[in-house]
């Protein structure tokens, strides 16, 4: 039963996004564009999302000023936004009603009855986009936003029909409590984001507390794989689907899992011991077999045929930033990935490796001075499958360097490790290197959350221009 939202108000018709060219807001603005609001917002820099947004009909202004605001009824703005900033402000003096992001999308929610919300520390944007062509091929017509740009919808969003809507749920400041999920998947639960959360336990506190959001009649799809949501079952009180590669007690499994020359894999699924169907997937690692299995698990709840869950499972080739082939020149590929976690660049690396190449090039851009001053340990051990580790500068994202911890420090341990790993600060520099060592076959590996891929953008344009010389 559809629950009532604060967007079914008549009081507002104009919202305004404050920082509109981020990948979820502009998602959302796109979204209310379509339930008949006036949108407008601000950024502060033009982009192809905010041309995207103008051609639409969204009125855009570059920098952030007071007369920004208008006429607007009620004002959007991002966790980057700080409290002076001049709309934030105005908005407020003049009893403009204002809202963070996770609430407008919890909002969003709860215009449709089946809400789908995919959450953990890694493979949420993977998931999301599986589970997004699944549906399609299942003609539900789902209403779709990612983290992600996915080339089968154009982009992050997608309008689609009243009863389906699927999400990313971010656990971060613990973003996806404003949720409203009829089924939750719960990929892992890690130690991340620990600027925030106190340790691993109020983690996972975090999660119990998203999955009680599910109504009694709604499902959760959980990894019992993972130890940490194994210990959150007992207290579930909604429908539970487990899945797992490693556990024979759960409900879904894969067996007769190979790999192609790309290191892509093939598996057969397995539902309550009895096959259902052999899968090949179009991307690489048994990471990949997992979150597969999610989207497989997710998909029959609601009601997808084994057939159309296959075509949707194998017409996905990947999402940007996600293992993502920017190209090949002289026979040395690049390859970047959006990998910013421990865990995350040890399956990135581990999916790599079993495509067969000579040698693996990774260049890692830490992301956040406070994780990587966290996970240091846990990094420094993350490269095993890499023959040679470029470390670049941190980047910063939303804090301030204190001093405390340094890329230089996170090189020298992962060679007190015994891998091959130097410290190069800045991207020119990297691209130099690259073109002196790397050779015929090998892998280069761009690594990061922040801007790292444009190193592997660089060689490429460097390497064609050789060429062309």
């Amino acid at each position: 039963m559809e629950q009532l939202s604060i967007l079914d108000s008549k009081e507002f018709k104009h919202v305004h996004f404050i920082g509109i060219g981020g990948i979820s807001m502009s998602g959302l603005a796109e979204i209310l564009l379509n339930l008949g609001f006036s949108v407008s917002g601000s950024d502060m820099k033009p982009s192809n999302i905010t041309s995207k947004l103008e051609n639409k009909g969204v009125k855009i202004n570059i920098g952030h000023s007071e007369e920004n605001i208008g006429d607007a009824d009620l004002v959007i703005y991002t966790a980057a936004v700080k409290s002076d900033n001049p709309e934030l402000m105005k908005a407020k003096s003049l009893g403009i009603p204002t809202l963070d992001r996770a609430t407008l999308l919890g909002e969003i929610m709860k215009k449709y009855p089946f809400s789908v919300a995919v959450s953990g520390t890694h493979g949420k944007t993977t998931t999301t986009s599986m589970i997004s062509l699944i549906m399609l091929k299942s003609s539900l017509d789902p209403t779709i936003h990612i983290g992600g740009e996915l080339d089968a919808i154009g982009g992050n969003t997608r309008i689609g029909g009243n009863n389906y809507f699927i999400a990313e749920a971010c656990e971060y400041v613990e973003s996806f409590l404003k949720f409203h999920p009829y089924l939750a998947v719960v990929l892992n639960i890690e130690a991340d984001h620990l600027d925030y959360f106190k340790d691993i336990e109020h983690i996972k506190s975090s999660f119990l507390k998203f999955i009680h959001l599910i109504p009694k009649n709604g499902y959760v799809v959980a990894c019992v794989d993972d130890k940490n949501i194994l210990s959150l079952l007992k207290d579930v009180h909604c429908n539970i689907i487990t899945y797992g590669l490693n556990s024979k007690d759960a409900m879904w499994r894969a067996e007769e899992i190979s790999f192609d020359e790309n290191g892509f894999a093939s598996f057969t699924a397995l539902k309550n011991s009895k096959r259902i169907a052999s899968i090949q997937l179009k991307i690489p690692g048994v990471h990949n077999i997992s979150n597969a299995l999610a989207s497989i698990a997710a998909c029959d709840a609601l009601g997808c045929s084994i057939e159309n869950i296959k075509k949707g499972l194998e017409s996905y080739t990947g999402i940007h930033r996600r293992f993502e082939l920017k190209g090949i020149e002289d026979n040395i590929k690049v390859v970047d990935d959006y990998a910013h976690h421990p865990s995350e660049i040890k399956a990135t690396l581990k999916a790599a490796r079993s495509g067969n190449y000579p040698r693996i090039w990774t260049v890692f851009q830490p992301h956040t001075y406070t994780r990587t001053k966290l996970l240091l340990d846990e990094f420094s051990q993350a490269f095993k499958d890499a023959d040679k580790v470029i470390v670049t500068d941190i980047y910063s994202a939303r804090e301030k360097d204190t001093g405390e911890i340094h890329s230089k420090t996170l090189a020298e341990k992962i060679r007190a490790n015994g891998q091959d790993a130097i410290y190069l600060p800045d991207f020119e520099g990297i691209v130099e290197y690259l073109k002196e060592n790397a050779s015929s076959g090998d892998l280069i590996l761009t690594m990061g959350a922040g801007d790292v891929y444009r190193v592997g953008e660089m060689f490429l344009k460097d390497k064609q221009m050789i060429a062309v010389s």
